[in-house]
Parts: C-alpha cells; sequence; structure tokens
C-alpha cells in the first residue's frame, strides 16, 4: 500500500522526465515559480548538555574495551547462516569448508567481543566473590579473628595509620560518590528525555501529515503549471507574425536588404547627379562671365599698349632695346583659366532629367515596404493552423486534468492518513504505560543509587563521629561514644557493602553488556552509515531477493535500492520518487504520452506554407531607369578638363607685377610722352587687376562658383567611375534577391520554421524537465522518514537510551569497583574508632604495614 501511495504521489510528475528531448535549441525560459513546500518542525538533532561531557568520557572508556572498527563481514557471514539460504548447508557433515567458515566468523566475533568479555567475566567474578569473601570475613570475625577480637595493641605509629586509613577512606567515599552522582544523573537524565520525547513524537507525527496532505496540492502545483506553458505557446503562435515572419525576413533580409539599399544608393546617386550637373553649368556661366569682361579690358590695354610702343619716340637707339622688352612681354597680358573653351553638360543634365521622370526611390520604397510585409504575409497565411494547435493544447490539458483526477490519490492518502492516525492513537494509549514502566525502571536506579547512597552516608558518619569524637589521650577502652559510634557507623557501612555490592555489580554487567554493544554495533555504525552497507548486502536477509528493500517495497529485488541511498536521499530533503527509484517502476507515457501531442504539434507547425512570390523589389521600369542613368553619357564628360581650369590661376602673369615692371623700365626712358604713356599704361593694369582680377579671386561669388564646381566635377567623376558596372551590379543584385524570394525562399522558411518549430517545443521541454526537477527535489520531500528514523535511532535509542544507560552503569560501576578498598579502609579505621575490651601495654615495636 505504502508504494502505490508512493507511486500515485508522483504520476503526475515522474516519467515524463524519462522523455529524450527531440530538439536542443534553447527556448525563451518560462518561469513556473517555486513548488509550495511547508517546513518541517522536527529538527532531528539533539545537544545533551552539559552530561555530554559523561556521555564522550564513557564513549572513550568503551574505545578502551573496544577499539576494534565495526565487523561488516562478521556480520554478514553470522546474518548469512541464520537467514540465508547456507542454513542448513552448515548443518550437513559433508560441508566441512562451511562449518570451518563459521567457526572462524564465530572467532572474529568472539575476538570483536573480547573486551567486553573480559570486562564481563571480571564483573562475574566479583559477584560471586565478594559475597563469598563478605560471608568468609563474617564468620572469621565472629570467631575474634580478622579483626573481630575487641583488643587493640598501642604502637606509636597508631596517629599515623589512623590519619591515613581516614584519608584513604575519605577519597575513597569522594570518588564512590562522584560515581554515584554520574549515575544519579544518568538516571534522571533518561526520565527527562522519555518525558521529553513525547513532544518530539508529535512533532514527526505532524510532519508526516504534512508529508501527507501536501503532496497532492503539489502534485496539483505540477499540473497547474501548464497552463504556463501552454499560454506562452499560445502566445508565441498569436505572435508567428513577429516572431516566424521576422525570422524569415531577418534571413531573406541577408541578401534583399543590401539589394534595396544598392538601388536606393543609386536612386541618390542620380538625384546627386542632376544636382552636380546644375551646378557645372551655373558655376560654368558665372565664371565665363567674369572671365571674359578680364580677357576683353586686357585685350584693349595689351592694344593700347602696342600702339605707344609703335611710335616713333620708340625707334630712338637709347630707348629701342627698352621698348622691345616691353613689347616681347605683352602676350602675357592674357587670361589663364578660359572657362569658355569647357565642355557643355546640358546635354547630360537633360538626359539625367529624362531619368528622374520616373521616381527610382519611390519604387525601391515600394519593395522595401512589400518586403517589410513579410510578417503580416507570415500571419494572414498561417491562421488556419493555429486554431488546429491551439485545440491539441486543450486536448493536453484537459487529458492531463482529467487523468490526474481519475487517480486515486486522495483514497490512498486517506488511509494512510487512518493508518498514521491509528498509529499516532496507539502510541498515545501507550506511551503513559511507558512512562509508567521508565517511573518503575526509574525508581530501581534509584534504589541502587540510595544503597551506595546508604553505604556512603555509614561511612562520612563514620568518618564525622570518628574524628570528632576521637580523644587521643584515651585509651583504646576508654574510647568515648562518639568515637565508638564512629566506628561501629564504618562497620555498618561494610556490611552493607558485601550485602549491596554483588547486587549493583549484576546490574552494571547486565547494562555494560547491552548498552556498551548497542553503542558499538548499533550507534556508531549508524552513525558513519556502515550499519547499512550490512543491511544492503545482496541475499542477506532474504535468501532470494538481491535488494531486500526493493523487494520489500517495490516487489523487484533486482533493482538497486539500498537502505543507505534511501536514507541518505531522505537526509537531504530530496523527493520519494527519486530516493526510492519509483522511475523503474512505473512508466506514465503509458497512461500520459505527450511525446504524441508535441509530435502532433510539430507536424502541424511543419506544414506551414507560406507564399512570398507576390513581393517585388523593382518592377521592370525602376530596372529601366537605372539603365538609362548608365547611358546618360555623364561617363563622357571631360573632366581633365574641367579640373585643369579649375587649378589655373587667372591671368598668365601677375598684373600688378607687370605693371610695377612696365612702370620701372618707363623710368628707364627719358622724360617725355613716352614715359608718361607707358606709365598710364601701368596705371590702367593695377586698376584692371584690384577691379577684377582681385574680385575674380576672393568675391564670394566666383569663389563659390570655382568651390562648387570643382566639388561638383569630383562628385560627377567618382559617380561615372565604372557607371556602367555598377548600374550592372545593382540590377543583378535585386534580380538576385528576387530569385531568392520567388524560387529559395521556401528552403529559408522551411529552416526557420524548423527554428520556430524547436522553440515551440522547448517550452514543453522546459515543463518536462521542470516536473522533473521539481519532483526529485521538492514533490512528496522524504525528509520526515529521515526525521522519524532519526528519532528513533540516533535520538531516543542511542542519545537518550543507551548514552543514559551506559553513564549510569559507568558510574555504579565504578562505585561497586571503589567499594573494595572502601571496605578495607573502613574495617582498619574502625579499630581506632571502636571502645575495645581490652587493651595492652604500650609497645615500642613498630608494625610494617
Amino acid at each position: 500500500m505504502a508504494v502505490e501511495l508512493l507511486l500515485l504521489l508522483l504520476l503526475c510528475g515522474s516519467t515524463i522526465s524519462e522523455m529524450q528531448p527531440i530538439h536542443k535549441s534553447p527556448p525563451g525560459t518560462l518561469d513556473f515559480g517555486f513548488v509550495p513546500v511547508k517546513t518541517y518542525d522536527t529538527h532531528a538533532y539533539y545537544e545533551p548538555g552539559p552530561i555530554g561531557i559523561l556521555f564522550s568520557i564513557v564513549h572513550s572508556f568503551l574505545y578502551v574495551v573496544q577499539p576494534n572498527s565495526f565487523p561488516q563481514e562478521v556480520i554478514r557471514k553470522l546474518a548469512q547462516q541464520k537467514f540465508g539460504n547456507i542454513q542448513n548447508d552448515y548443518q550437513k557433515p559433508e560441508n566441512v569448508v562451511l562449518t570451518l567458515q563459521l567457526f572462524l566468523s564465530e572467532l572474529q566475533a568472539i575476538y570483536y567481543e573480547i573486551g567486553f568479555i573480559i570486562c564481563a567475566a571480571l564483573g562475574l567474578l566479583f559477584v560471586l566473590l565478594l559475597p563469598l569473601v563478605g560471608l568468609c570475613f563474617c564468620m572469621c570475625r565472629c570467631c575474634d579473628n580478622c579483626g573481630g577480637e575487641m583488643h587493640q595493641r598501642q604502637k606509636k605509629n597508631a596517629d599515623c595509620r589512623r590519619g591515613c586509613f581516614a584519608t584513604f577512606l575519605f577519597v575513597t567515599s569522594l570518588i564512590i560518590s562522584i560515581g554515584v552522582l554520574c549515575a544519579y544523573a544518568a538516571n534522571q537524565h533518561l526520565t527527562d528525555q522519555v518525558r521529553g520525547a513525547k513532544h518530539l513524537m508529535y512533532s514527526n507525527f505532524k510532519d508526516l501529515r504534512i508529508f501527507l496532505n501536501d503532496t497532492p496540492g503539489q502534485i496539483d502545483y505540477l499540473v497547474s503549471q501548464y497552463n504556463t506553458t501552454k499560454e506562452k505557446v499560445l502566445s508565441d503562435l498569436n505572435n508567428v507574425g513577429p516572431l516566424l515572419g521576422f525570422r524569415v525576413q531577418e534571413q531573406l533580409g541577408k541578401e534583399v536588404r543590401p539589394a534595396l539599399d544598392a538601388a536606393l544608393a543609386m536612386a541618390g546617386a542620380i538625384r546627386e547627379t542632376k544636382e552636380a550637373l546644375e551646378n557645372v553649368s551655373v558655376s560654368v556661366e558665372v565664371l565665363q562671365e567674369g572671365t571674359e569682361r578680364l580677357h576683353a579690358n586686357l585685350t584693349d590695354v595689351k592694344a593700347h599698349l602696342s600702339n605707344t610702343l609703335n611710335d616713333s619716340a620708340c625707334s630712338a637707339p637709347q630707348v629701342a632695346s627698352t621698348c622691345n622688352m616691353i613689347r616681347n612681354s605683352l602676350h602675357q597680358l592674357n587670361i589663364n583659366a578660359n572657362y569658355s573653351g569647357l565642355p557643355s553638360v546640358n546635354l547630360q543634365l537633360a538626359k539625367v532629367n529624362d531619368v528622374l521622370k520616373i521616381d527610382l526611390s519611390s519604387l525601391v520604397q515600394k519593395g522595401y515596404t512589400a518586403f517589410n510585409d513579410t510578417p503580416d504575409l507570415v500571419m494572414n497565411q498561417t491562421r488556419n493552423i493555429l486554431s488546429d494547435i491551439q485545440n491539441v493544447l486543450e486536448s493536453v490539458g484537459s487529458n492531463i486534468t482529467s487523468f490526474t483526477k481519475s487517480l486515486p490519490v486522495e483514497k490512498i492518502i486517506a488511509d494512510f492518513t487512518m493508518y498514521l492516525s491509528q498509529s499516532e492513537a496507539y502510541v498515545q494509549d501507550y506511551f503513559p504505560v511507558v512512562e509508567q514502566y521508565d517511573f518503575y525502571r526509574w525508581l530501581v536506579c534509584l534504589i541502587l543509587c540510595c544503597m551506595v547512597i546508604l553505604i556512603l552516608v555509614f561511612y562520612y558518619l563514620g568518618l564525622l563521629c570518628g574524628t570528632c569524637g576521637y580523644d587521643r589521650h584515651a585509651s583504646p577502652t576508654t574510647r568515648g561514644c562518639v568515637s565508638n559510634t564512629g566506628g561501629n557507623f564504618l562497620m555498618a557501612g561494610v556490611g552493607f557493602s558485601f550485602i549491596f555490592s554483588w547486587v549493583l555489580m549484576i546490574v552494571v554487567v547486565v547494562t555494560f553488556v547491552t548498552g556498551g554493544n548497542v553503542e558499538k554495533l548499533v550507534c556508531e555504525p549508524f552513525e558513519d552509515k556502515t550499519l547499512f552497507k550490512v543491511f544492503d548486502t545482496p541475499y542477506l536477509l532474504n535468501q532470494h531477493w538481491k535488494n531486500y528493500l526493493s523487494g520489500i517495497l517495490l516487489k523487484n529485488p533486482d533493482i538497486n535500492l539500498t537502505f543507505e541511498k534511501v536514507y541518505s536521499d531522505c537526509k537531504e530533503n530530496k523527493g520519494i520518487y527519486t530516493s526510492l527509484h519509483l522511475e523503474s517502476l512505473f512508466n506514465i507515457n503509458e497512461f500520459l504520452n505527450i511525446s504524441m501531442y508535441t509530435e502532433e504539434v510539430s507536424l502541424k507547425i511543419e506544414h506551414i506554407n507560406i507564399n512570398l512570390s507576390g513581393i517585388i523589389l523593382l518592377d521592370a521600369p525602376g530596372r529601366q531607369n537605372l539603365l538609362n542613368f548608365s547611358s546618360s553619357g555623364v561617363d563622357g564628360i571631360n573632366f581633365a578638363a574641367y579640373l585643369t581650369e579649375i587649378n589655373k590661376s587667372i591671368t598668365k602673369v601677375d598684373l600688378l607685377s607687370f605693371a610695377n615692371d612696365l612702370e620701372a623700365r618707363a623710368d628707364q626712358l627719358p622724360r617725355g610722352a613716352l614715359e608718361n604713356a607707358l606709365k598710364g599704361h601701368a596705371n590702367s593694369i593695377r586698376t584692371i587687376h584690384d577691379q577684377q582680377v582681385i574680385p575674380l579671386e576672393q568675391a564670394m561669388k566666383y569663389v563659390k562658383a570655382r568651390s562648387t564646381l570643382n566639388r561638383s566635377i569630383r562628385l560627377l567623376q567618382k559617380t561615372s567611375s565604372e557607371l556602367m558596372e555598377k548600374v550592372k551590379n545593382v540590377i543583378n543584385a535585386v534580380n538576385a534577391a528576387q530569385l531568392l524570394i520567388n524560387n529559395n525562399a521556401s528552403l529559408v522558411i522551411v529552416q526557420e520554421t524548423k527554428k520556430y518549430m524547436d522553440m515551440i517545443i522547448g517550452y514543453f521541454e522546459q515543463y518536462v524537465n521542470w516536473v522533473k526537477e521539481s519532483v526529485t527535489m521538492d514533490v512528496a520531500a522524504c525528509k520526515p522518514i529521515a526525521n522519524v528514523i532519526d528519532t528513533a535511532v540516533d535520538i531516543f535509542l542511542c542519545s537518550y537510551v543507551t548514552d543514559s544507560v551506559n553513564t549510569f552503569w559507568f558510574g555504579l560501576g565504578g562505585c561497586s569497583i571503589f567499594l573494595i578498598p572502601a571496605i578495607i579502609f573502613a574495617v582498619k579505621l574502625s579499630k581506632y574508632y571502636r571502645r575495645m575490651d581490652t587493651e595492652d601495654v604500650y609497645d615500642d615495636s613498630v608494625e610494617q604495614w
């Protein structure tokens, strides 16, 4: 019945974890929260307090008595002889080897117990001899021997002997007092712990009730978290456009977007080309206007200057050379940058304007828009399967719910709760009986302690009366009543020692053998788990079962279920499903095959058919527009001529320098009309420089015109470089992207659909893995079972009972042993306190004692 409960408690989450993951791609992380787990009240830990020092001393003594390690092999062999399949084989005379092995095992057991055997033998010898010695001693004294004669010789060292005997007896009595206090403390400690065990017992019952009552709620929580998976799957399915569509778009976009970007860049290049051509045309006109006016003025000045040099005054020998030098330099008076000779770009501008009549950017943007509508296309084309998948998810949820409701969990929980209640009632009914018998035990132990206390009272009263009433000046026959009473008390203590000591030793031997072996054979191996290893020996407890625990609980002894592993797992508060290896006993796939549903979901997702052939990236007019641009003749412009003229200076010579040179040469001529005429021409040249050359060089209008012309020419040169090849590349890229969408998009869609399916199935895998982890660690955590074992063995049996019993016999045994020297010292000392009938004369001799 217990096994059925454990199985059904974990039915809804156990072997789901056995499913092999179908896909490996990591999906988004789902938050299933935490399985509701209550805190157990029982803390299976015991701290003995100050009496723990006595427990440690007793453990050290037991280690001295029995230092050998736990005899696993010996116990296995002895247990196999008793329970195993070779029990009858030992009795067969032909099996000498088995008999010899048994004999060797028994010898090993005797060797292991040799310390206990020796101590027990000494105790039994004490029990046999001390009453016999007491009887002989009593008869001997009755015959006036063994100190029975009421006569005492007077010796010089009598006071020293009396003091030594009194001191030794007092020290011995103190040791016996300590022993009886230890025994009383252990006796009282055991009673207190037995009374306090009721709370610990109820705490364990409470934890077991929590264990039973909370497990169905934990199962319900595991089942309810399927809704988290379902809601996430439905959310992703409703967002199939953004999720799957964006993924398809992202993959196709690796080729589509660069192609559209290149086409859009080419459209921008066309607009820039138009602007550059317009700028060239305007700038050239502005510069032509300025340079033509300058050219006309320089031509006039040069003509006038030539006329002056042709005057007859220049024929004079003294001025002819100067005039010839001036005449030879007249060709420098001319413009250097001739913009009028540059080729016109109006034809190219007209063709580009024709190209711009079709808005290529708008066509490319339409391609962008069509491509960006991929998620909407995916959404619209997958509507038909969303309802089917939703129906599958609802079917899974309803099957899980109906299956969990069909499980008889409540009935089994109720049955076990009833058994637990009956057990608790049984314990409640019989625990007072236990307390009553414990009271009897406490009373018997108290009586034993009182026996020792009675002896101690006589010894202490004898020492007190003898010491206080002793008169060293009185003779043995004249000793006082108090001193004589002290001696009588001592002899009474001796008598009671003989009467009680053997009884005390019997109790000590019995409790020593029992408690010591329980400590060495149960408590210590339980603490280091070697005791479990013995129980886990194959075929030990049952000759037909390899694993006894799995045979009892799971009805399958071949399952590797060990006491040690179950206890360790429960100690770590793992789930009972893991602790008992229930996965080897029950397979939930027979009832709830989630893989079937995930396969159905996978098939429906795989049948998603998305058609993207309606996406047109760039239509035929757009492509023709690009071809028209490539044949616009922009690449035929003579850019070198333009750049050459731009880089030239405005005039061939610096007019200001030319005027200064002309004036300097005029100064070399004789004064007269020729000199004045040349200086007048020099001033005219300066005026042209100031009024026309400087504005052409510095005026914003002309500076901007030259700068714009330079920039536009260079832009056109860059744009026109391999223009035909660039346009072909753009058209080819667009065509390749369009071909990808029309013909190869299905492959991309299949790949991305597979990834999308992996993500959806991954949510189920997360749910399964979470259930597995929860069942392993949280659901039906079996800490209460380990607590019950710890409470019963480690705390109650070992800490409460065994340690207390061992401390009791340790203290009482010490008292019993020290009664022997106390008897000797008391008998010797009483002779010095009691009143004698006769006395001797003084004897000088010193008795050797």
